[in-house]
């Protein structure tokens, strides 16, 4: 990336200040890589590195206060008070985690046609939608291409898409994952909203909130139940844009 910026014709000496938000800032190790090739490219203005969650904030809502929920590949939610204190929630990765995330509901759809198949529930659309996308035929294929060292939780998380047309047939197992993908994204507001203003704002990032809008319309719905001073809102500008103001 500075290397690239330096090829733009941006001189080191002209920057003064640089503001990066990324992913796994809370590994010490990630944050000393980062200050290095930093340091590496000459740069000796004032230097910002912190949570991409941070920066996200920043830019949907155009203030540091507030919170913002997160449901990509994996899930998060990050909130700061008008006294600057910061809370988070989730994040912690698929393994242990990122429950509401994409790669959650990629998982529970290869559950559900797995279980579906063994008969221990009944049969589900996700078949054959997930045979289709992957452009296999057999559950055997299936179990080969999920546990292919080749692919990664982001193949996983990718099945996410399948799940807004399974849910618009009335399928089942369908419905029983947006409704736990949204249960468990109101699960990661609920202590930080402990300590917000009732009436706060929270933005809603990632591929599950800004284009499945089922979940997005359930979501809202659940809060507005149970929050009913809170405001959801989409992003106004990226995490990019939050970097720089």
């Amino acid at each position: 990336m500075f290397q690239t910026i330096l090829e733009k014709g941006y001189a080191n000496k002209d920057c003064i200040g640089i503001c990066i938000g990324t992913a796994g800032i809370s590994n010490p190790l990630v944050h000393q890589y980062i200050k290095s090739n930093i340091d590496l490219f000459g740069y000796s203005c004032p230097v910002s590195i912190v949570g991409d969650h941070e920066t996200a904030l920043v830019g949907a809502l155009l203030q540091s206060e507030g919170m913002i929920l997160i449901a990509g590949t994996g899930s998060i939610c990050y909130g700061r008070d008008e006294k600057g204190n910061s809370y988070r929630t989730g994040g912690y990765g698929h393994l242990i985690d990122d429950e509401g995330s994409g790669y959650a509901i990629g998982r529970d759809i290869l559950s559900a046609v797995v279980r579906a198949y063994d008969k221990r529930c009944e049969a589900t659309v996700l078949t054959k939608l997930v045979l289709d996308y992957l452009n296999i035929q057999t559950i055997e294929e299936l179990i080969r291409y999920v546990y292919d060292p080749g692919h990664s939780k982001k193949d996983i998380a990718k099945l996410s898409v399948l799940i807004e047309k399974a849910y618009r047939l009335q399928d089942q197992a369908a419905i029983a994952i947006v409704d736990h993908c949204v249960s468990e994204l109101m699960e990661l507001t609920k202590p930080i909203l402990k300590v917000m203003k009732e009436d706060c704002s929270i933005a809603v990032s990632g591929s599950i909130l800004l284009k499945n809008q089922d979940i997005f319309d359930k979501l809202c719905a659940g809060m507005k139940k149970e929050h009913p001073l809170v405001t959801i809102t989409k992003p106004k500008k990226d995490a990019a844009f939050g970097a720089v103001i």
